[in-house]
């Protein structure tokens, strides 16, 4: 039977320490770059959905027009011209609607938060802690 040689690091508690402090460093500055890249996508998603929103409430503007110029028509020639108008009118409110809730509940399905990235760090903080001790 052989004996075991014991392999002794001839670091300094210094140079361990300033080891530790440049991976805790490159840790964090990766973690901040997961952050941005995952914010960065949530608001892409968000400000498309508000796009969406913005059309509606436009295609909706629409329709309200539509609909004085129907009760116009109505008025002032009382002939069968104001049902196609309405027609045209409700069929453009029933879009609008669909855009606008749609858009609305995607909206509120986005999560903002930076899920990711809080597991991630819960991660890190648990091998930075193991590290030390």
């Amino acid at each position: 039977m052989q004996p075991q040689r014991v392999i002794k690091d001839e670091r300094s508690l210094g140079d361990l320490f300033t080891e530790l402090m440049g991976e805790t460093s490159a840790l964090i500055r990766h973690e901040v770059a997961l952050a941005q890249v995952e914010m960065t996508d949530k608001a892409a998603k968000v400000g498309r959905n508000v796009g969406f929103l913005v059309v509606g409430g436009a295609v909706g503007y629409a329709a309200f027009l539509l609909l004085l110029v129907t009760v116009v028509a109505l008025v002032s020639y009382l002939i069968p011209v104001w049902a196609s108008a309405l027609i045209i009118a409700i069929v453009i409110g029933i879009g609008s609607y669909v855009l606008v809730s749609s858009a609305l509940a995607r909206l509120r399905s986005t999560e903002l938060a930076p899920r990711e990235t809080v597991r991630s760090v819960k991660e890190d903080a648990k091998w930075l802690k193991d590290q030390v001790t």
